[in-house]
């Protein structure tokens, strides 16, 4: 029964969770969090919401470099997800479709198959990625009839500790093709953080509110070198320049940009924090990760080397459909400039065509849904049965 299938999109950053016919998922934080105005208490998931102050917010992290490697903090968090406090439902036989990273290392894959079998006792698994569980809901999405055997198209997948891009040709995922950027969520909001305490304030301790600072006012610039001009024009300065009022967790509990002649209450006793060309030179990393010395090229530049990996047939459909993921897909102007620097690195004859759906975030999940809730799911999953007579090395064989 398609009603007992769990989907669970567990992403370095959030976890996107949910019963297979549930409309929406519910998107939790994939670690666990301590407060230093509640020491005793540790928060875990959605709990983060009842804290006063999370100022000074401390994260212990289940994945670390983008694979799962804390179980420990990995256990509390799905414990939390599968109480009445989380989707209200344990995994006790139940299906379950997980996601994992790209290429990920069979020592974590077989600790993941272990924990879900023996510790949360699940019935059966369909371990996949989020990759291509959004090439999957792109399907179901398209108009045309397109199925997934003649899918060729290019996942975008700009995560919490890594970007991915990944080619499928003919819904096969071209494994010479796939090419990683060590970038991502993460990286940009430690730089922004650095940043910020090297010109104004000391935020290194505060990833929570410079994250929420990152989200909130950074975009990418069309042209970055014209934008760098910024400091020569003073009219330049007053577009980007910003005031960002942070929060005192008395009075206001998440930050917001200051608008100019139009005070909030007591908004002079607030500290603020002057940001300027920092709006568009950390996402920039993105774009050029050598920026802050990582010797790797950018999203641009691998997405036209991952076509060379790709039967030259395809390359016209693979340019056309082009999908962007990941939470680092919402910044402003990304798909104007993605598609710009793509376009002088592909042959002129090609269009460049990128698609960035409405919620990025939990699109994969929406993939994840529809493939438990397709017709011939059950002959894909790998079951108890199956993991008690070939244990962990029977998943790789199928």
């Amino acid at each position: 029964m398609a009603s007992t299938v769990v989907v669970l999109d567990n992403g370095a950053h959030t976890a996107k969770v949910g019963l297979a016919n549930q409309e929406e998922p519910r998107v939790v934080p994939n670690c666990i969090m301590k407060a230093k105005s509640e020491r005793r208490r540790a928060f875990v998931g959605n709990q983060i919401e009842d804290c006063r102050d999370t100022s000074a917010l401390f994260y212990i992290l289940a994945f670390q470099r983008g694979y799962l490697l804390n179980w420990d903090t990995q256990k509390t968090v799905w414990d939390y997800i599968f109480s009445k406090e989380g989707i209200g439902c344990s995994l006790d036989n139940r299906n379950i479709v997980i996601t994992e990273p790209q290429m990920n290392f069979p020592s974590v894959q077989e600790a993941m198959l272990e924990m879900l079998f023996e510790q949360y006792r699940v019935a059966g698994m369909y371990k996949t990625t989020a990759a291509d569980l959004a090439a999957f809901n792109y399907v179901a999405d398209s108009e045309e009839r397109t199925t997934m055997q003649t899918l060729n198209c290019i996942i975008i997948d700009v995560g919490y500790s890594f970007t991915h891009i990944v080619p499928f040709v003919l819904g096969r995922r071209v494994l010479e093709g796939i090419r990683r950027i060590d970038m991502g969520g993460k990286a940009l909001t430690n730089h922004l953080k650095e940043l910020i305490s090297y010109r104004q304030l000391n935020m290194m301790d505060e990833s929570h509110v410079v994250n929420q600072i990152k989200e909130d006012v950074c975009f990418v610039a069309e042209d970055f070198k014209e934008a760098m001009r910024v400091h020569q024009c003073e009219k330049k300065r007053k577009e980007v320049a910003i005031d960002y009022v942070l929060p005192d967790f008395t009075t206001i509990k998440r930050g917001y940009v200051r608008i100019p002649g139009r005070p909030r209450m007591d908004e002079e006793t607030m500290q603020t924090v002057p940001l300027c060309n920092e709006r568009f030179t950390v996402p920039e990393l993105l774009f050029n990760p050598s920026d802050i010395g990582i010797h790797q090229v950018g999203i641009p530049e691998a997405v036209a080397d991952c076509l060379k990996a790709c039967p030259w047939q395809a390359h016209r459909e693979l340019l056309l459909n082009i999908l962007i993921v990941g939470g680092c897909a919402q910044f402003p102007g990304f798909l104007p400039r993605l598609k710009k620097d793509l376009r002088a690195l592909v042959p002129d004859d090609l269009e460049v065509s990128l698609i960035c759906p409405e919620d990025p975030v939990r699109y994969a999940w929406y993939g994840g849904r529809e493939v438990a809730t397709s017709p011939n799911f059950e002959e894909f999953v790998y079951t108890r049965d199956d993991y008690e007579e070939f244990g962990v090395h029977g998943l790789n064989q199928r």
